[in-house]
């Protein structure tokens, strides 16, 4: 109820609620609670004294005798009581009569220059149903209507002025002003600013207030905005009678040539259609003036924009004149001044294609052109092409082109207008203000939409498809800062008194006397207030627009003077909010998959528990004979450095996923320490049997001696030394070069989403100043202590010791560990940026050789003293004798082999000589029956006798070839 209101704080007495807190102070005997809030009159509000917004909104009752006061808004005046008191029976003062806000006509109507003013129907201000009756003072005459009434705010008729009583056209003397118009080429301007000076001519012509004895007239030629067509046109004007006093013209590459020439001709120069920053130096060109503002005057807009929607980085594209260069020269020092980069600068003379691609390249988003028409069709025709527009591009143009200049058809593209439509869509112009957008009438007592319907109608051509529409006011203003000036100048409102027809190119006095009339203008004219700087450039405010669906939109204004920023929050994009002003790039790193490393870590764990299981076995059993053998102590060793590595898997898995950057660096330690620790122990302590081995026992005859005396603390010293030299070479590598974590960076990748962003993968890693180095040397040396100990196994498979029983299980040991080892190593370094891959082949061959170490050197060992339960028989033995047997079972198994083999080879020497002697035997018996016939038999019924057989031949019986076996 209370949203009209317009609370505005007074020194006055603040009242506290709620009021029944306050009794005394606020209440009536009638109405305790004073007077009931009432509701402001429509657009207005109402003054609460002492009392905030939020106080006044918390309450419905204020305090007999308070006071409350009637506002209005615009220009409006209050209506009825402006000021209602609370009286004590709970109502507010004069309530029979409303208070309102009525709209009052303008206050400039209630005076008339060379005139007087009748107000009649109301005091001021002017209200509703007001009257003025307008009188001119003697010698001027009254132009407009003599009588206007106020209805609604508004006046009913323009308002009119008093016009000094002029020469008759017959007897007033010609003013010559000499004008280039481009009709055609970069900027075709003099199209429509040709007819609106015509038409401004004709307005001050037809004053007789200004240059009352003097009559305007323009003599003209087309320069086709080139400087050398212009040359050729500028000479015939000054060689040429009659005199010229001033010259006026159009593009900024015309306007320099002509300016800087007309200083030797004592002429002033007044342009309508430069924007060249160049223009502004009063030293080359000191007497220049332009009613068009500096092309300059878009950069502080521009600037304020990058600003405000948070671009830092822009590039450009120019066409390769000094209006553009030096405009974007400007534009680098304010970008500059205000935190903002210029990434890249693109210029060309005529073809725009490979700048454009070269923008493409360099990935920009936020271009800025300075460029004429005529090329910044041949430039989108190849944005269309590249592809260089869209939600994710903002181009910033300049605002003076036609509003369909994308539509005209031009035969040096290639492209339709459709593809031109959907490139130019979207982007930003920067425009001077050239038409008052306030409506206000000006010293030609026409409004801008007057005007602008004036020229309308004096066009041949459609406005949209006229070159200069946009310009016309500013050519229109241009004719009167001149007619001003020279009025000054010729005693309308000067003190000289000088006669323009006395000018000549060589009387420098008149046109001292234009210059400093031409500096000191100040006037409302059609395109809005007309006022020079010191540089001779026009001040004015900046209009920002955006193509939205084929036609430009208003989007926002711009005083650079005061830093003011105007929006009107219409801006639409593509992509529903301002892209950036480069890809947003996302850092994000590349971590181990937990799958994986849950997986690994688990068979690492599986690993540390059988190494714990096999190591205990060892300690517990260690009296045992079969395991005293095998030197259990290094096979402690080679367990314990299982462990290690196996344990070493959990930090080499650990990343930024887990862990913080300051923790990184401890990780890379352990991995190291426990990698290199768990290898020289393990391996160490294999390699250490494998070498004694080869050492002691591969010569027969030299080391028969060592074999005796092998004692154990020549095995752990070997071990010892390798373990040192590992410790060694790790605390010097931490000392002298630590490990720490450092970032690898790989290609950009697009997301699939469609958003503009790319991914840039990053992987972590531990590494050092000569990571190279210290890898080489780590490396090496394990290498060639892999390589020897594949060598030492293979010379050692057939040698059989008491002293180490297990060497050949060490050896087959010994060939997994180098082969993942050599393997591993190269691939793992290959493979290095990809995290999963290298993880996966270093932690398997670790997890993989770990459990082939334990499996061979200490399964055979578990199985052969539970199936023979061979640790019992030792235990009993130790028991009864205290000692055990000195036979060991693999020597006598060994022994009892060869002798089995020996045995055999006589048993089959004896069988072969059975056969032989057998052999013979049978061909004696039949020699021997062939010479003696067979006798009887014997008459007692015995065998048939014959000779006896001779002793030796009874050594083939049966019983002496059952002993040749044994």
């Amino acid at each position: 109820s209370h949203q009209g209101s317009v609370p505005v704080p007074t020194p006055t007495l603040y009242l506290p609620f709620p009021l029944s807190h306050h009794s005394s102070l606020y209440a009536s005997p009638t109405h305790p609670l004073g007077c009931q809030i009432i509701h402001p009159p429509w657009e207005g509000g109402i003054r609460y004294r002492g009392l905030t917004r939020d106080q006044v909104k918390a309450i419905n009752f204020l305090p007999v005798d308070y006071e409350i006061e009637y506002v209005c808004r615009g220009e409006r005046e209050v209506v009825g009581p402006k000021v209602r008191k609370c009286l004590a029976n709970g109502s507010w003062t004069d309530m029979d009569t409303p208070s309102r806000c009525v709209r009052i006509c303008s206050k400039s109507y209630l005076t008339l220059e060379n005139g007087k003013v009748f107000l009649t129907g109301g005091d001021l201000p002017a209200l509703d149903g007001a009257r003025v009756d307008f009188r001119c003072d003697p010698d001027f005459h009254l132009v407009g209507s003599s009588r206007s009434i106020c209805s609604q705010g508004q006046w009913s008729t323009p308002k009119p002025h008093c016009q000094v009583n002029r020469t008759p056209h017959s007897e007033r003397r010609a003013v010559y002003i000499g004008a280039l118009f481009p009709m055609s080429g970069g900027w075709p301007g003099g199209q429509a600013c040709q007819p609106a000076v015509e038409m401004a001519l004709e307005d001050v012509n037809s004053r007789r207030d200004i240059l009352p004895d003097y009559e305007l007239k323009l003599i003209h030629h087309d320069s086709k905005c080139d400087p050398g067509q212009a040359t050729k046109y500028l000479y015939e004007l000054l060689y040429n009678d009659p005199i010229k006093i001033i010259l006026m013209p159009g593009c900024s590459s015309v306007s320099t040539l002509v300016a800087e020439a007309a200083r030797m001709w004592n002429l002033i120069v007044l342009s309508y259609g430069s924007s060249s920053p160049a223009l502004s130096n009063r030293q080359r060109f000191p007497t220049f003036f332009r009613t068009h503002p500096s092309a300059t005057l878009h950069n502080p807009t521009r600037v304020k924009l990058f600003e405000k929607w948070g671009w830092k980085k822009i590039a450009t594209i120019q066409q390769t004149t000094e209006v553009f260069t030096s405009t974007l020269d400007d534009l680098e020092e304010r970008v500059k001044e205000a935190g903002i980069e210029i990434t890249f600068r693109q210029s060309f003379f005529s073809d725009p294609a490979v700048p454009v691609k070269n923008l493409k390249r360099q990935d920009a988003r936020i271009i800025v052109g300075l460029f004429y028409e005529t090329e910044a069709r041949k430039v989108f025709c190849e944005v269309y092409k590249e592809r260089l527009f869209g939600k994710k591009y903002v181009w910033f143009l300049i605002g003076w082109y036609a509003d369909n200049w994308f539509k005209i058809y031009d035969p040096s593209i290639n492209c339709t207008v459709d593809e031109m439509t959907e490139a130019v869509e979207g982007h930003i112009t920067t425009e001077i203000v050239m038409l008052n957008p306030a409506n206000t009438r000006s010293i030609s007592n026409m409004t801008s939409q007057e005007f602008v319907e004036k020229l309308t109608k004096r066009l041949k051509r459609h406005p949209e498809e006229t070159g200069g529409f946009q310009e016309a006011p500013l050519a229109y203003d241009a004719i009167w800062a001149l007619a001003l000036a020279l009025n000054k100048t010729s005693g309308g409102g000067g003190r000289s008194g000088v006669r323009l027809e006395d000018f000549n190119y060589n009387n420098q006095t008149i046109t001292d006397q234009i210059y400093r009339a031409m500096n000191s203008s100040s006037f409302e004219g059609v395109s809005g207030h007309v006022v020079f700087d010191a540089s001779g450039s026009r001040m004015a405010w900046t209009l920002i627009e955006q193509l939205q669906g084929g036609s430009y939109k208003k989007i926002g204004y711009y005083d650079s003077t005061k830093d003011d920023l105007s929006w009107s929050k219409t801006d639409k994009w593509i992509g529903g909010s301002p892209p950036a002003d480069q890809t947003l790039v996302i850092k994000t790193f590349r971590f181990l998959s937990q799958k994986l490393f849950i997986s690994v870590s688990v068979l690492s764990s599986l690993g540390i528990v059988l190494a714990v299981v096999c190591l205990s076995f060892n300690i517990y059993n260690s009296h045992v004979r079969y395991i005293q053998n095998s030197q259990p102590n290094l096979n402690n060793l080679t367990a314990v450095g299982c462990s290690l590595a196996l344990a070493a898997v959990f930090p080499l898995g650990l990343d930024g996923y887990h862990i913080g950057r300051n923790q990184f660096p401890f990780v890379c330690q352990a991995r190291l320490w426990l990698l290199g620790l768990g290898f020289s122990l393990g391996y160490g302590s294999m390699f250490t049997k494998i070498w004694w081995v080869h050492t002691v026992f591969t010569k027969k005859e030299e080391k028969k001696e060592w074999r005796k005396t092998l004692e154990p603390w020549k095995l752990y010293a070997t071990v010892g030394l390798l373990v040192g030299m590992d410790v060694l070479t790790l605390a010097i590598w931490q000392i002298v070069d630590p490990l720490h974590r450092t970032i690898e960076t790989f290609a950009k990748e697009e997301p699939k989403e469609d958003i503009d962003v790319s991914i840039l993968p990053q992987l972590e890693h531990c590494s050092s100043r000569k990571m190279n180095t210290w890898l080489g040397i780590f490396y090496g040396y394990k290498g060639l202590l892999l390589l020897l100990g594949i060598f030492l196994a293979y010379e050692t498979k057939s040698v059989s010791t008491e002293k180490i029983n297990d060497h050949r299980a060490v050896g087959m040991a010994i060939y997994n560990v180098a082969v993942l080892c050599l393997i591993t190593a190269p691939v793992t370094m290959i493979l290095s940026s990809q995290q999963d891959a290298a993880f996966a082949f270093a932690s398997l061959a670790i997890v993989f050789s770990s459990y082939i170490t334990l499996v061979v050197l200490f399964v055979p060992k578990m199985r052969r003293l539970i199936t023979r339960g061979e640790w019992q028989s030792e235990a009993q033995d130790t028991m009864k004798t205290g000692s055990s047997t000195n036979n060991n079972e693999e020597e006598k198994s060994r022994l009892l082999e060869k002798e089995n083999r020996e045995l055999e080879k006589i048993i089959a020497e004896k069988e072969e000589r059975v056969s032989e002697l057998r052999h013979q035997l049978q061909s004696r018996q039949q020699l021997r029956s062939r010479r003696h016939p067979p006798t009887p038999p014997d008459p007692s019924g015995g065998l048939p006798r014959g000779p006896p057989e001779p002793p030796d031949r009874l050594s083939c019986d049966g019983s002496r070839v059952h002993l040749l076996y044994k």
